[in-house]
């Protein structure tokens, strides 16, 4: 199995955790009851889906 030759410095370490970071989800309103939801999903409170009820929600 290959060792490296040289030390890689801290900042070169680094650099490759940069790009891990957290991503907030981007979340769009419900045209029908106004609450959030993720966007090209079923709203999870009301069931409708581009104007077409797709599932019937629970009751809470």
């Amino acid at each position: 199995m290959p060792n490296p030759k040289h030390k890689h410095s801290k900042s070169r370490r680094d650099k490759r955790a940069a790009h891990f970071k957290v991503v907030l989800r981007s979340l769009s309103v419900c045209p029908r009851c106004h609450q959030a939801k993720m966007p090209h999903r079923v709203c999870a409170f009301c069931g409708y889906y581009r104007g077409r009820q797709v599932l019937i929600p629970k009751e809470s």
